[in-house]
């Protein structure tokens, strides 16, 4: 494998780390959204999963956003009789987004994030020394 394959698959990789990183962005903005009329359902924590792919043209496996899905774990339920989306017993169902899953979570996605990053900077600095030695 050559550094330009394995500067193609680093790509891949920070393309799904990116999309798990917009997923995870939107649950932590949505972690207290209630529906808009009582009795609705809140907002719902979105998952994401990757799969193994096969790129033929460098003959090498890639990483891609596999399924994009919804937890189907239970809403969590707040005693908040004042709010307009409570029920008749003064219960609200919140999201089942755990923010500080969701944080540990985004804090390893932009970890793997920045290792694509630095394999694909490495890559290039081989190139440049391998064209500069050809030069010289």
């Amino acid at each position: 494998m050559d550094l330009t394959n394995s500067m193609s698959i680093s790509a891949a990789g920070m393309k799904a780390q990116g999309a798990r990183i917009r997923m995870i962005s939107e649950n932590i903005a949505n972690a207290k959204s209630t529906g808009t009329v009582p009795g609705e359902d809140p907002y719902r924590r979105k998952t994401i999963t990757f799969s193994s792919v096969m790129d033929r043209d460098i003959g090498a496996f890639k990483v891609e956003v596999g399924r994009m899905g919804l937890d189907r774990s239970p809403f969590k339920r707040a005693h908040m009789p004042y709010h307009p989306m409570a029920d008749a017993t003064g219960y609200v169902n919140m999201p089942n987004v755990n923010t500080l899953i969701e944080m540990a979570d985004l804090r390893e996605a932009q970890r793997s994030y920045e290792a694509n990053v630095s394999v694909i900077e490495n890559a290039r600095s081989m190139l440049m020394r391998t064209v500069d030695l050809l030069r010289g």
